[in-house]
């Protein structure tokens, strides 16, 4: 047990070396230096539908709802019109700055949630690949100080455990809705 503790990173989770090493439009976002953490998996359906679910962010953060969505449960269907993304536009706790239909989307730390977390952008990324859909989620935390970078630590383990659930949940809802195609 205690070789697989020290074993572990926060920062990544099931990415290949070249998902944590590769440049993603979040970095250019970021005025301070910064960590990203990187978490990945792989999805066996369609682009497009991946990509349609991860519009549903803006509906609901897919995760532990009892902690990140007051106890209510994150639609298990598609809502009408969140595929419409706008500059600007909430999702999470970001807002968006950048996407590319079926390609990615990103955001920032939206303005009233900065003093919480600091200078923060994500990047959430879908490519084709064997058997489906490769999505990658990478947060980029910014941090110049030493209280930044302790709470730059603590997110890690946060989001190590809230990003997984978010994307294994996207991924089991986008396969559901590919094989009731």
């Amino acid at each position: 047990m205690r070789e697989r503790l020290r074993r572990w990173d926060p920062r990544v989770w099931n990415a290949t070396p070249e998902e944590v090493a590769a440049d993603y439009p979040c970095d250019r976002h970021m005025a301070v230096p910064f960590r990203s953490f990187v978490r990945a998996v792989d999805v066996a359906a369609p682009v497009p539908l991946v990509y349609r679910w991860l519009c549903q962010l803006k509906v609901a953060p897919y995760s532990y709802d009892l902690v990140d969505n007051l106890g209510r449960r994150s639609p298990r269907t598609l809502t009408p019109g969140a595929e419409e993304l706008a500059l600007g536009q909430k999702f999470l706790i970001f807002e968006v700055v950048e996407f590319v239909p079926d390609g990615h989307l990103t955001g920032v730390i939206a303005q009233r949630h900065r003093r919480s977390y600091g200078e923060v952008a994500v990047t959430y990324r879908v490519t084709p690949a064997a058997g489906g859909t490769r999505l990658v989620g990478r947060l980029d935390v910014g941090a110049t100080t030493v209280f930044e970078q302790a709470r730059r630590a603590a997110l890690a383990v946060g989001d190590a455990l809230m990003g997984r659930k978010q994307l294994l949940t996207i991924k089991a809802l986008a396969e559901r809705s590919a094989r009731a195609e």
